[in-house]
Order: structure tokens, then C-alpha cells, then sequence
């Protein structure tokens, strides 16, 4: 198991990131948030898009903790939307791919959608960076997205979950597969003391 202090996010994660950040919150309010957790080098120049070290995941959490912060009660709908923009920002990415799932995905039941779409994400993260331990859990009939390397909240605390920005990023995946808007809720959170952060899909939004 790799340090946590010391696990990185690759380049094409953060520029992933950082494209979907821009989308939300505008090249100067995400110039600003960079500038104020010592990102400015990313300001107008985001990374390449390949799988060489790109930050610290401890800088990553101090990015998305500085959203929250800089937008105040508005924060955390921002990451969220910020996590959605991420999901469309990799279907962009891997369009064809995405364009043979989507045929496969017609042909399931809609627990079965669910649970495809949320192992390629966990796939594609380990593809992406070896350094990642996700999984999907099916139990009691509630179906959840879980990660014990979760960038998003390393070496905060919170008496709150504070993975807003995962949470979109699932959201938006479960509705990209199911063409419905469920629920995703963070019942754990390494910031609240837990061994990893857990997004369970809920009940259909009306």
C-alpha cells in the first residue's frame, strides 16, 4: 500500500479536473482557488493528458477543500456540479468506448446499468493510476461506489462527509447509464474517521 502522504494524481486526472473546474467556476474564479493552495502553475496551463505524476493527492484534497471554502454555503452544489462536468469530460474523452457501453447498457435491467457503469469508473481509475483500491458493493439491495484512496478528502476532518465533487461524478454516471436522476449519498467518509468514502445509490429524484 502506497504512503498516502505520497500517492500522486496522474496528469490526465488533474487535467480532467481542472478542464471540468473551469466549465463550473470560470477561468478567473479557478485561477483564483489555484492561486490560493499554491497551484498557480496550473493557471492557464493545464497538464498533458497522459499518466506521468501530476500532484500530490494531498494537494488535490486542498484544491477541492479550497472550492468549498471560496463559495462558501454555495460550495459544495459547486463540486458537485464540478464532478458531473468530470463524468462528461471522460465520456468526451473516451467516446468510442463509451458508444460500446452505451449499446451494452440498452440490453440490461436498470440494477445492471447501474453496476456496469460504476465498475468501468472503478476500471478506469485503476487503469489510469495502479495506485487506487476502489470497488462497487451490491448489498441489501443498495447498491455503492467505495474507495479507500479517495483524493478528494486525504488528511481532512470533518464531522460531515466532504466528498461532494465524487459524488456529482457518480451521479452523473448512474444518469448517463440509467437516462434517470437517483440520489447519491456519501454515508462514509475518510474525513469523518472512516476506512474509505462510500456513495450508495438511493431512491429516484422525482
Amino acid at each position: 500500500m502506497v504512503d498516502p502522504e505520497q500517492a500522486v494524481i496522474v496528469n490526465a486526472l488533474v487535467r480532467q479536473a481542472l478542464v471540468s473546474a473551469q466549465e463550473v467556476m470560470g477561468e478567473n474564479g479557478l485561477n483564483a482557488v489555484l492561486r490560493s493552495v499554491g497551484l498557480a502553475r496550473f493557471a492557464g496551463n493545464f497538464p498533458p493528458n497522459d499518466t506521468n505524476p501530476g500532484i500530490k493527492t494531498v494537494e488535490y484534497a486542498k484544491f477541492n477543500e479550497a472550492i468549498e471554502t471560496f463559495y462558501g454555503r454555495a460550495g459544495k452544489g459547486m463540486l458537485r456540479r464540478i464532478g458531473k462536468a468530470s463524468f462528461q469530460y471522460g465520456v468526451r474523452e473516451q467516446g468510442a468506448l463509451m458508444g460500446v457501453a452505451g449499446a451494452a447498457l440498452k440490453l440490461m435491467p436498470q440494477k445492471g446499468r447501474i453496476k456496469f457503469v460504476l465498475n468501468a469508473m472503478v476500471n478506469a481509475l485503476k487503469k489510469t493510476n495502479p495506485q487506487v483500491d476502489a470497488w462497487v458493493e451490491d448489498e441489501s439491495g443498495r447498491i455503492a461506489y467505495c474507495e479507500s484512496t479517495c483524493a478528494i478528502c486525504l488528511g481532512r476532518t470533518n464531522d460531515q462527509p466532504v466528498c461532494h465533487l465524487y459524488a456529482g461524478s457518480v451521479a452523473e454516471a448512474v444518469r448517463w447509464a440509467t437516462d434517470q436522476e437517483y440520489e447519491i449519498i456519501e454515508t462514509h467518509c475518510i474525513a469523518k474517521g472512516d476506512k474509505y468514502c462510500r456513495f450508495e445509490v438511493g431512491e429516484l429524484k422525482t
